[in-house]
């Protein structure tokens, strides 16, 4: 737990086109540096999607503090659910219930959507992330390994 985490009103809301530069900023906190740029050029083709959701928590008199992205995943092995694509509350706020409230809100955008599972993936170095979502209620199903090539 943070020793410094503020604990404050947290208001949970759809991001908006506003709210580029602290979603840039919050997703290099979560080791995804981004420009305004890249992140608008994202966010703009992601917030048309009807299958994906961000949501942003706001602090009175503060910026966004943090934020949630989810998708929806459907394959032809396992029925459809939510997945948590990203999730990230600034470093001053953690520990406040920022982040339990942004979850709280991607769950109920599944649950709106007809979904009955949400999933995560977390890095096995985030070992506080991991306590976190089981708090919450979380189960770790599997271990695997990520592969990527460009393309």
């Amino acid at each position: 737990m943070t020793q410094t985490a503020k604990r404050v009103e947290i208001e949970i809301r759809p991001a908006e086109e506003g709210d580029i530069a602290a979603l840039a900023r919050l997703a290099g906190q979560l080791g995804y540096p981004s420009t305004p740029e890249e992140m608008r050029d994202r966010f703009s083709k992601i917030a048309v999607a009807p299958d994906h959701a961000t949501f942003v928590a706001v602090a009175p008199g503060e910026a966004v503090i943090g934020w949630i992205q989810l998708s929806e995943a459907r394959s032809i092995e396992s029925e459809p659910r939510a997945d948590i694509t990203g999730l990230v509350v600034d470093a001053e706020f953690r520990s406040g219930g920022a982040g339990r409230r942004l979850v709280e809100r991607g769950e109920e955008w599944a649950k709106l959507r007809g979904l009955a599972q949400i999933g995560v993936r977390s890095n096995v170095i985030r070992e506080r992330t991991h306590v976190f979502y089981e708090r919450l209620g979380y189960i770790a199903t599997k271990t695997q390994r990520v592969f990527r090539k460009k393309i």
